[in-house]
């Protein structure tokens, strides 16, 4: 990179840069499951009770499904911090569309396990394993994550196999099955998996009250507060966004970007709105969509 480049690349960066206008030491809106930045609003804290119910008491399968933009990622990784790594063996399986025949090794190298050899000998070695945790008092845990884009269902019958590791009193793997309502609807066509489910829960999106304790506890972990926005902007937020967690964040940190810009100490409505044209609305194209 030439001299030239680097100081436009820097430039670029400082005029993107809106957190010492507000007074915040980093971006509080990122779309990424950073658990520094977990809400507990009501919906999520029942969900994490009762997935953590399931991974403690050894359920076998436990589900969580969730509308698109919901907060099921985050939520995830906020459980996975609840488990101590001296009780809890955990894999994170992260993008279950790989092909049928690695889907096992996969589960088996986020396990920190030799994911090489036939199945046969990938089963074995998964067993092995999961003896030895639990001769050493630790319990594994596998979660997959948008599960609902498993291509094949012999791949969740793969996963109900998975379930027979057990012993007379206790299954010997937890797994947890993270998608959107399209993975309880597969799920449901598979009888024998799902009455293997013993823990599912939805998540419905933030109502008008949880969208403003969102915007506050993100900008408090942030260094802000929400007297940034104005009530009459927080209503615009969730008028605009729905409740979608993930529209949430990409509204509220173009509204941050934008007022820095413009220079202002306080979002608006009037602002809020401009971002949302901006945003969500795509009228050059024939199907423009418009969340309101």
């Amino acid at each position: 990179m030439s001299s030239v480049d680097a100081v436009q690349n820097n430039t670029l960066i400082q005029d993107s840069a809106y957190e010492p206008h507000w007074g915040l030491c980093l971006r509080p809106f990122e779309n990424v499951p950073d658990p520094h930045f977990y809400v507990p609003s009501a919906k999520h804290e029942t969900a994490m009770k009762r997935m953590l119910y399931g991974i403690h008491a050894r359920k076998g399968i436990v589900m969580l499904t969730g509308e698109i933009g919901s907060g099921k990622t985050l939520l995830s990784r906020a459980v996975i911090l609840k488990l101590p790594r001296s009780r809890y063996e955990i894999g994170l399986v992260s993008n279950p569309t790989i092909p049928d025949g690695e889907f096992l090794g996969e589960i088996l190298f986020q396990l920190g396990l030799n994911s090489q050899g036939t199945r046969a000998e990938q089963l074995r070695r998964l067993n092995e394993q999961l003896l030895a945790n639990y001769h050493r008092d630790v319990d594994t845990v596998v979660v997959v994550d948008e599960a609902q884009a498993i291509q094949h269902d012999r791949l969740f019958e793969e996963l109900r196999l998975l379930s027979n590791f057990q012993l007379n009193d206790r299954f010997l793997i937890t797994l947890v099955l993270i998608g959107q309502p399209e993975l309880r609807e597969r799920i449901a066509r598979i009888p024998q998996l799902a009455q293997r489910v013993a823990i599912h829960h939805h998540i419905d999106y933030l109502n008008r009250a949880e969208t403003k304790a969102y915007v506050a506890s993100r900008l408090a972990s942030a260094g802000g507060d929400l007297s940034i926005f104005s009530p009459s902007a927080i209503s615009a937020v969730y008028h605009r966004t729905g409740g979608v967690c993930r529209l949430i964040n990409s509204l509220c940190d173009l509204c941050l970007y934008l007022g820095r810009v413009a220079g202002v100490h306080r979002i608006r409505r009037s602002l809020v709105e401009k971002a949302a044209h901006d945003l969500l609305h795509r009228r050059e194209t024939p199907n423009a969509w418009v969340m309101s």
